[in-house]
């Protein structure tokens, strides 16, 4: 069963924070005076343009009695998503071996292979040749596709 930081694990703080002052009927501007913060500050951390620090976390989880620490464990685990994500963009099959007819409707470009896998594998062991296929298994491994065509029975 999934822990309460699991579910949040790679969301901005700012949602959170916004869910949180919503939940309490707290306007933004009125809550970040009352803790000596700009509003505008408050405003881009919850429209998530910008990062929460310590001293600023403390202070919300603070007035807001959350647990001390969730703001920066949210803060750093969003970060690391970012990284993955942007890391992963640069991963991926050999597109030389797909038809362009094979995803006509997607610039394989654009195809995030890590965060699609489920509906690329589906695709290429529906509509594709062997190639295509053969590739797909070497880029997410046996197991991996075994496992997402088995649960599509």
């Amino acid at each position: 069963m999934a822990t309460h930081l699991d579910i949040l694990k790679g969301i901005h703080p700012g949602i959170l924070l916004e869910r949180e002052l919503i939940r309490r009927k707290i306007p933004k501007r009125k809550f970040a005076l009352s803790i000596n913060e700009y509003p505008q500050t408050i405003n881009t951390i919850i429209k998530g343009q910008r990062s929460v620090d310590t001293p600023l976390a403390t202070r919300i989880e603070e007035a807001l009695g959350l647990e001390e620490g969730l703001l920066m464990t949210l803060q750093i685990y969003y970060d690391i998503k970012k990284i993955k994500t942007k890391l992963s963009k640069g991963v991926h099959p050999d597109k030389l071996k797909f038809r362009p007819a094979l995803f006509w409707d997607t610039n394989l470009e654009d195809i995030d292979w890590n965060r699609q896998r489920r509906p690329v594998i589906l695709r290429v062991f529906e509509r594709g040749n062997f190639t295509e296929k053969k590739e797909i298994i070497n880029f997410y491994g046996r197991g991996k596709v075994k496992e997402i065509l088995d649960a599509e029975k």
